[in-house]
């Protein structure tokens, strides 16, 4: 092999990427100490960044439906104006959604629970009686069902007991959950400041991040990293565009079609599976098993119409507006949105289900395109092997 500046080079890189490797084997305790230290410290601006790119997707689309470029081109202050109005709408877009989970759901939802325990002193006669007549009477199940008893004052008594028994570990910690209070606002204050600079300022820190990559990596891998960066916005905004769209739509469905049936609960029901539907494709059950209990405990049969009713409109969702509203959004199989999920719940839990989508949408598109140049190399046309 002869030996010329570039081989030289690249025996370097070789050797100090091995002694990485080596030390980082050798020594990992430190290395994972050191990676949580900086990970703490760049933890404001990693969720600062986070903010802006979700805060981005529905700014960008008001500033372009509310300022066309054609139409405040010329016009200086419009132009200044465009980006600070678009955004300002959006936060307080934001905040109302906050102010409806804060003083609708939150209230309903304490109220439900507060009440819990006379509604299901209640239910329990009722459900002795639905089992007479299904069970005409057995002498076995009736003397089981009699046996069932429900003491909410016990219930209580022993909940405070462990609360009071607990107090002095309570107390003792009240200092570290104060200090962790402070600081988990600290970061979100941070992260926050630094989400609206990065709204205000995209356009310039985005030259500024090209003439770093142009500068320090060769122009042809700089050329493909950006491709790879526009793809994986554009991934990720469509995917989190239509997933709020489903999730609405789904949740105004139950709104709607919960009082004409006439089950109780619609409003909140509703809006805990909108909020449970941005899961994808298991949210919607868990807003579906909240739902079933809090109306199970009004009327079981009700519960079982609301039942039925999530499956009919799951199917109309799942087979009609997922795949048009999400599914052709990030352009993935659907088989690979099911192996994408499980993969990122068991990783990430919640947090892998919403962001491994757009993931192995990337890296789907990605392989598919390497695919097709490979195919081309050899002089295979794609259809002919369909």
């Amino acid at each position: 092999m002869e030996l010329n500046k570039e081989t030289i080079k690249k025996i370097k890189e070789l050797i100090l990427f091995t002694t990485l490797i080596i030390v980082c084997l050798w020594k990992y305790d430190d290395v994972l100490k050191i990676l949580r230290f900086l990970l703490h410290v760049m933890l404001p601006f990693i969720l600062g960044g986070a903010i802006a790119f979700v805060l981005n997707v529905p700014m960008s689309f008001i500033q372009r439906h509310l300022f066309p470029p054609e139409r405040i081109e010329g016009n200086k202050m419009k132009s200044k104006l465009a980006r600070p109005v678009s955004m300002l709408i959006v936060l307080f877009a934001v905040i109302g959604v906050v102010a409806l989970v804060m003083f609708v759901l939150v209230p309903q939802l304490a109220n439900t629970f507060a009440n819990l325990g006379s509604s299901i002193q209640q239910f329990i006669p009722k459900m002795k009686e639905w089992v007479r007549d299904i069970s005409h009477g057995s002498p076995d199940i009736m003397e089981w069902v009699n046996s069932l008893t429900f003491d909410w004052d016990k219930i209580m008594e022993t909940g405070i007991g462990f609360l009071g028994s607990g107090a002095g570990t309570v107390l003792d910690s009240t200092i570290t959950a104060a200090k962790s209070i402070v600081s988990s606002l600290t970061t979100f204050f941070i992260a926050f400041v630094f989400a609206i600079y990065i709204l205000l300022q995209k356009e310039k820190l985005g030259v500024q991040a090209r003439k770093v990559l142009f500068a320090f990596v060769r122009k042809g891998r700089a050329e493909a990293t950006l491709e790879v960066l526009s793809l994986t916005y554009s991934t990720f905004s469509h995917f989190l565009t239509g997933q709020c769209v489903e999730a609405v739509i789904l949740g105004g469905m139950f709104v709607a079609a919960m009082p004409i049936l006439r089950l109780p609960y619609a409003l909140l029901v509703g809006i805990v599976i909108a909020f449970t539907a941005l899961i994808p494709i298991f949210g919607a059950f868990v807003g579906c098993a909240v739902g079933a209990f809090l109306i199970f405990m009004v009327d079981p049969v009700k519960a079982l119409i609301f039942v039925a009713l999530f499956l009919v409109l799951q199917q109309i969702e799942g087979n009609f507006i997922y795949p048009h509203v999400v599914g052709n959004s990030v352009g993935l199989p659907s088989i690979w949105v099911l192996a994408a999920v499980s993969l990122g719940g068991n990783l990430m839990g919640i947090v892998g289900m919403l962001i491994f989508i757009p993931i192995v949408s990337v890296v789907y598109a990605l392989f598919r395109e390497v695919v097709y140049l490979k195919l081309k190399q050899k002089g295979i046309k794609p259809e002919e092997i369909e």
